[in-house]
């Protein structure tokens, strides 16, 4: 049990323990001389860590006899130190003394330690002790607060240095608050495991995290890392599987929503890196988790992706340790979820995500709708799971089917199957007489589910609504009534799926079958459904948690029962630890006469049984039993290793029998559908007819429900018993199912259950390796020589293996005395050469600074040339600068030399030329002439870089003065063949005004009308006098006028564009010859082709304009002679 501050544990004070151990000692010693000696002290194990010890008071000595003092702890605080923890041994004479001394100061001992404080909710508060006061004490909790407390209600708190540990074995004080605070702060940290003794502690962090990738299995498979993960777990058991040639085990189990299914598919993650050398079964391996959790898992109210069925994967291995093949084995499928569902549950996966993600062409063959229009998905109205996209599995379940070899063919009979099932559910029944008689409603459903399953819509009617009834002479038909239509259609609906599923699991299974190289070692991980308890629990429940029952006492067995017995057996002085044991749990449902299970075959078996007969049979012969508890009406109450679960019995009998009428299974025999008869000639198989049917029923199975599971569940124990167990339970921290929450009672009620605590204390009390004689002369008896070695491994003595091992070990001194010699030599002789290396050094600096101090008089010699050096430079500086001004004041910006011309700068190479020549002289001078030359030479490097730069530049100054002119060019183009438009233009016009000079003079008579000239500016007319002419035609002075007007206003206008026309020439003429003329010293050359680009813009921009202008008045002037015409013409006529 965990440790707990009940009255009866807290009974003795910590004097009293101390002073009964004294008691005991003293017995011991009393002891007549002639007893056997006591087994030898147990040796020191590098897996058992020292008890932590707590640091005493400064004014707290020991006397002469130099004891370390206990401290004087209540409830739980270690009073009861072991002599070699304390670290000295004790004397007689004196100790007395001192412990009388110790009580004195118990007091104040206690003061300022940390403790654990239980509140009268439960939980547990940090605090400090402030003063003890009797039985009282005051703590000071960590948000300030002052309580008083009993000293029986708090327990120590570990120092900081223990908080995090990886291991629970670590922890100075084990007890229920310091284990619940350790788990919590490493869930905060996302440490989702922690080591507890034998057993990994996983608690399901519902995000995704980070630990998982391939780094990480890396990092394991390598041994680079040893903290707390299921992948330890898996490598653990690979290693002891290739090192015993041992089967292996890895049993995860907890409530149902603490990630089991997860953890399961993370071992079979690491496994299959493992050991995949083949990928094509390692792939097979991961992608039947898929195809098993579509068809197997659904959402229930406490777990959104529960497994409601259990499972048991082998893999197996080659002598290598490569995967060669895997098995699964299915237990107890939940097929009543296919018909039945609770408030915000869902059924099976498969078939939201056939609805949602296939494509329209198989919809179409299939008839299929959405998910909420079938009667079988909709009743509990949760179709959707947040965060999970049903299409998207669909797909990933396509990919996983046909990695595990399931054929498209197969596929389309899987998805047939499952959309028969939907529309089963959808055929909808109507009273068709007065004696309550019902026929099928003929619509949509029935002929959809028909076509689906290969039968007529007459014979899927016939078969449910009527029923079968064989006699002596003949088969009569019976008609069924309403509640009975629909327990035939949902018995059908369930028997297709449950058959569907074990036909995929016997496909799968083909797929990974075991090769050739069978060795008989595997794995084996069992994930089988999580204990549950709802408001409302039925037989699936009541199954479900038989199961884990009988899961937990196998891990109390291993953990608790076999290694104490062991100590005891093999006479090792042990105290028994208290551990809850749930054997009389297990009597409960198991004992062979007046049990649960029995009780439910027996009235399974009786005709006129019911569910309420059944539950008050219970009660009758087990009311006396302490874990059973009868309610009212048809309800029981089971006390559970997790807790009490009601159970309600209503419809125990039926699920129990799950009978499946004659002529049903003959009706899915006929169907043409190719599963269906092959389900009917597999239920033929496994069961054994009955010859009697006067009910027309088949007798059930040859066992019940229950005890075939039983029989199943006892053959997995069996299979489990044979292996070595591994285990991971794994923690439920909230029930909301949202990360980053941690419900300290939920996490305590799951870890008491379990019995964490006591496997702990278990773990830090017994040995660390634990193995039979056979088992060690079988591993270490390759070490005796061939003399010593025996036929039977039990003969076999340790003082072999011991004279042995002194043998090999003297032969490692031997060997390790040459090795360090060599060695020793080797750093010799590498530090020798060091020190030579160094010396050298040393003497060569010292020659130099000799040199160095001869030397100084040759400095004054070089000193001229050191000054003739620096003028040539500064000779050369100015001579550069001139010719690079020189060249950049030219007109055309740089200047170009001939081809054969030589260049000026010639002489300065000639200089280069000549120092050159003295520039071995020069490194031989001294260091401050050798920096003068450094620099010299760095003057130079820059001056060829500017020579570069130079060229550069003329070459760029071409380029752009080859630009201006072809721009210059293309504007004399330009401007010329405006001037030849314009020309024509006066052209045209001077002939339409001879024209139209020449008409006037012949209509009409000079006493009228004044000469009249283009380019004459106004005038005006002689009379203002309306004129008649025949056929009443008049025309007015005034008229005559306003034509001659426009004549003379377009005529100014055209005079005007010519005037404009001459100026912008004028213009444009001078603004090219004054950037012809800008020299580069007084503008850039980006500058000049910048102004030169505006200015062809602002020409090209004017020239359009003029071209508008000049367009209009050619216009206007057209106009102008098309009237004229007009008005002539009516005056001649």
């Amino acid at each position: 049990m965990l440790l707990s501050a009940s009255p009866s544990s807290v009974a003795k004070s910590s004097l009293e323990e101390m002073l009964d151990s004294l008691r005991r000692r003293e017995e011991e010693e009393a002891k007549p001389k002639d007893m056997p000696p006591a087994l030898p002290a147990r040796p020191a194990s590098r897996a058992r860590l020292p008890p932590a010890r707590r640091s005493l008071p400064n004014n707290f000595t020991g006397g002469d006899c130099g004891e370390a003092a206990p401290e004087f702890l209540p409830n739980g605080f270690d009073c009861k130190r072991k002599e070699d923890e304390l670290g000295e041994k004790r004397t007689r004479d004196g100790c007395r003394s001192k412990k009388v001394k110790m009580m004195m100061d118990a007091d104040s001992l206690i003061k300022k330690l940390c403790v654990w404080c239980r509140q009268p909710s439960g939980q547990w508060e940090l605090g400090t002790i402030q003063s003890t006061s009797g039985e009282e004490v005051s703590v000071s909790l960590s948000n300030g607060n002052v309580i008083k407390v009993a000293r029986s209600e708090f327990v120590p708190a570990n120092p900081k240095i223990f908080e995090g540990v990886d291991d629970l074995m670590k922890l100075g004080y084990l007890n229920e608050p310091s284990v619940l605070h350790n788990i919590k702060l490493r869930y905060s940290q996302d440490m989702i495991y922690t080591k507890a003794g034998r057993v990994l502690i996983a608690v399901n962090p519902f995000k995704d995290l980070q630990i998982f990738g391939n780094d990480h299995v890396s990092a394991y498979r390598q041994k680079l890392t040893n903290s707390p993960h299921v992948f330890a777990v898996a490598e653990e058991a690979f290693t002891e599987m290739m090192r015993d040639e041992a089967n292996q085990s890895i049993i995860i189990s907890g409530e149902s929503g603490s990630g089991k299914t997860e953890t399961a598919k993370i071992v079979m993650q690491y496994l299959a890196a493992l050991g995949g050398s083949n990928r094509d079964i390692e792939d097979k391996i991961l992608q039947t988790n898929h195809v098993l959790e579509a068809f197997g898992n659904a959402k229930t109210s406490r777990n959104e992706n529960s497994s409601r069925f259990g499972k048991l994967m082998e893999i197996h291995f080659s002598t290598m340790g490569k995967i060669y093949g895997a098995k699964v084995q299915t237990f107890l499928l939940e097929k009543s979820r296919v018909v039945q569902l609770a408030s915000s549950e869902r059924s099976y996966h498969i078939f939201y995500q056939l609805c949602a993600g296939s494509s329209f062409g198989l919809k179409e063959r299939l008839n299929l709708r959405a998910a909420s229009y079938y009667k079988y998905l909709n009743q509990s109205e949760c179709l959707m799971i947040d965060g999970i996209d049903d299409a998207k599995k669909f797909h990933q379940l396509m990919k996983a089917l046909d990695i595990v070899q399931i054929c498209k063919e197969d596929r389309e009979l899987i998805f047939t199957v499952l959309a028969a099932i939907l529309w089963l559910g959808n055929i909808s029944f109507k009273v068709a007489d007065s004696e309550n008689h019902i026929e099928v409603l003929d619509d949509e459903a029935v002929t959809s589910a028909a076509r689906l399953m290969g039968c007529s819509t007459q014979a899927l009617k016939a078969a449910l609504c009527n029923q079968k009834i064989q006699s002596e002479k003949d088969t009569n038909a019976k008609k069924l009534i309403l509640q009975q239509a629909i327990h035939t259609r949902d018995k059908i609906a369930t028997f297709m799926y449950e058959n569907l599923f074990n036909w995929i699991v016997d496909q799968v299974n083909k797929s990974l079958q075991v090769g050739k190289k069978h060795t008989g070692k595997s794995i084996n991980i069992l994930d089988i459904n999580g204990f549950e308890s709802f408001q409302k629990n039925s037989f699936e429940q009541f199954c479900i948690n038989y199961a884990n029952e009988r899961l937990q006492q196998h891990l109390i067995r291993h953990l608790f029962k076999y290694e104490q017995e062991d100590y005891e057996s093999d006479g090792i002085e042990w105290t028994r630890i208290d551990f809850k044991d749930n054997q009389e749990c297990l009597n409960l449902f198991e004992k062979k006469s007046h049990s649960l299970l029995s009780l439910l075959d027996e009235e399974s078996n009786l005709p006129k049984a019911s569910d309420l007969t059944f539950a008050n049979k219970l009660k009758q012969h087990l009311g006396t039993n302490p874990c059973f508890k009868g309610e009212r009406g048809r309800a029981f109450s089971v006390r559970h290793y997790e807790g009490e679960v009601l159970y309600d019995t209503n419809g125990f009998l039926e699920k129990n029998r799950d009978t499946m009428a004659s002529d049903s299974i003959q009706f899915l025999a006929s169907c043409k559908c190719e599963l269906l008869p092959l389900f009917s000639k597999t239920f033929y198989q496994s069961l054994k007819c009955s010859n009697s049917l006067s009910t027309g029923a088949l007798d059930s199975q040859e066992q019940s429900v229950c005890q075939k599971f039983k029989g199943q569940l006892f053959n997995l124990m069996n299979q489990l018993e044979c292996t070595t167990p591994h285990f991971i339970r794994s923690i439920r921290p909230n029930t909301k199912q949202l990360p980053d929450i941690y419900d300290e009672g939920l996490v305590l009620q799951q870890l008491k259950c379990s019995g964490i605590l006591e496997v702990v204390r278990i773990s830090r009390a017994g040995y660390p390796t634990r193995m039979t004689h056979q088992e060690f002369c079988t591993r270490y008896g390759f070490l005796l020589s061939e003399t010593n070695k025996s036929q039977d491994p039990l003969s076999t003595s340790t003082d072999s293996l011991e004279l042995k091992r002194k043998q090999v070990l003297q032969g490692t001194v031997v060997l390790q005395k040459y090795f360090r010699g060599y060695q020793a030599r080797s750093y010799f002789q590498e530090l020798k050469s060091g020190v030579a290396t160094l010396q050298s050094f040393v003497r060569g600096e010292i020659t130099r600074r000799k040199f160095g101090v001869m030397m100084k008089p040759s400095i004054t010699i070089y000193s001229k040339n050191l000054e003739e050096i620096q003028a040539i430079i500064q000779l050369q500086s100015v001579i550069r600068g001139w010719l690079a001004r020189k060249d950049a004041s030219t007109p055309n910006g740089f200047k170009s030399y001939p081809e054969n011309a030589k260049h000026r700068r010639k002489p300065l190479v000639k200089i280069l030329e000549v120092k050159d020549i003295s520039k071995e002289r020069v490194q031989n001078l001294p260091s401050p002439l050798a920096q003068l030359q450094r620099q010299v030479d760095k003057a130079e490097e820059e001056n060829a870089k500017l020579r570069e730069q130079l060229k550069q530049s003329e070459r760029k100054w071409a380029e752009y003065e080859a630009k201006m002119k072809s721009m210059e060019e293309a504007c004399q183009k330009q401007r010329a063949s405006l001037q030849m438009s314009l020309v024509a233009a006066r052209k045209s016009l001077a002939s339409d005004s001879d024209n139209t000079q020449s008409t006037r003079n012949e209509v009409l008579s000079p006493r009228y009308y004044g000469s009249e000239d283009a380019n004459v500016g106004p005038r005006t007319t002689a009379a203002n006098t309306p004129i008649k002419f025949s056929s009443n035609f008049a025309v007015s002075d005034g008229g005559r006028e306003a034509n001659g007007m426009r004549e003379r206003g377009t005529n100014g206008t055209l005079g005007s564009l010519m005037k404009e026309f001459d100026q912008r020439r004028q213009n444009f003429d001078d603004e090219i010859k004054a950037l012809n003329e800008v020299k580069p010293g007084n503008l850039t050359t980006t500058n000049s082709i910048e102004e030169f680009r505006k200015l062809k813009l602002s020409f090209e921009g004017w020239k359009k304009q003029y071209k508008v202008r000049l367009r209009e008045t050619k216009a206007k002037l057209h106009e102008a002679d098309k009237s004229r015409r007009t008005w002539w013409g009516k005056l001649i006529n």
